[in-house]
Order: structure tokens, then C-alpha cells, then sequence
């Protein structure tokens, strides 16, 4: 079964708990090549950290569930 994707390069998300973070940019997904496997993002924010998160909508840790919003 693929991944349900919620992220993909390029786009703008901000963090519901996270303010401070600022406003992030999508570098790079990540898939692994095993069925049933993670699929990452990497997420550049305006503090100038770098953070990864799951980005599949069908693992409970996904990072829309974890408060990740896509910015308009």
C-alpha cells in the first residue's frame, strides 16, 4: 500500500504549538524503499533549525497530527 502523503517539497508550513519556530520550508522527502515503511520530510524553519517529521496521514505520528498546518 503507498503512503498517503501530506507534504511535499517546497511547500510553507507553520506548527500549531511551536510559534516560535517560525515559518518552515519543505527540502527533501524521504520514502523508504520497504512496504510498510516511513515516509519523512525535512523541514527548514525560520529559527534555523532543521526538523524532520513522518509524513504519511495513515501513521498516528504523522505531522499533521503532530500540529504541522501548511501556511498559505
Amino acid at each position: 500500500m503507498r503512503p498517503r502523503l501530506y507534504l511535499r517539497v517546497g511547500d510553507k508550513v507553520r506548527h500549531c504549538r511551536y510559534s516560535s519556530w517560525g515559518i518552515g520550508e519543505v527540502v527533501e522527502e524521504r520514502h523508504s524503499l520497504l512496504s510498510g515503511g516511513f515516509c519523512l520530510v525535512r523541514v527548514v524553519f525560520d529559527d534555523g533549525n532543521e526538523r524532520s517529521f513522518v509524513n504519511d496521514l495513515e501513521n498516528e505520528n504523522c505531522c499533521y497530527y503532530a500540529g504541522l498546518r501548511l501556511f498559505y
